[in-house]
């Protein structure tokens, strides 16, 4: 089966990629992010995938488009529905592309992560496959989650300390935000 496999970071795509391979389908991977801030943190995240497709060679879709100002427009003032309206964009333009580049389905390595909404991503992808006609792959990657951390420890991979978003990234830095 050909994939498209979106990815948040080269460390998330870790554990599904070689899932995915393991399981004999032609992955080609997607970064697209347009949530992330600031910029820097997204030319390190750029860079970081492109350095792991060195490694492993995998066919690789780069959106070097820095879409703060979109995520941005659709966020504002919707703040509490930050994270459905993030993953929707994200699955949305995954599922666009696998159709247009002729792929058999799309998935996202959003589902590697712990911190991640589980069932709103998958219920996100069952929605956009049902308008788009294009089967959304859901899998719990969270099994591989410590493998993934070993390997990017073992790569020097940057590993980014949030979601990537400028919510998050206040919530991950603010003392304000610590739970007690």
């Amino acid at each position: 089966m050909k994939i498209l496999l979106h990815t948040c970071c080269a460390p998330c795509l870790i554990y599904p990629y070689s899932f995915l391979k393991a399981r004999c389908h032609e992955i080609t991977v997607f970064f697209y992010n347009p949530n992330i801030h600031p910029f820097l943190e997204f030319k390190k995240r750029t860079e970081t995938i492109k350095n792991y497709k060195e490694i492993l060679s995998f066919p690789l879709v780069n959106e070097n488009k820095y879409g703060l100002t979109e995520f941005l427009q659709k966020i504002v003032f919707n703040e509490s529905k930050r994270c459905s309206i993030c993953y929707a964009m994200r699955l949305e333009k995954t599922a666009t592309l696998a159709i247009k580049q002729g792929f058999d389905a799309f998935t996202t390595t959003l589902l590697y992560s712990k911190y991640q909404q589980h069932d709103l991503i998958n219920f996100l992808g069952e929605k956009i496959s049902i308008q788009t006609g294009i089967p959304f792959i859901y899998h719990d990657f969270r099994e591989g989650w410590q493998v993934g951390i070993d390997e990017a420890l073992s790569l020097n991979m940057y590993r980014q300390s949030y979601c990537g978003c400028i919510y998050s990234e206040q919530e991950r830095y603010d003392k304000s935000f610590k739970k007690p």
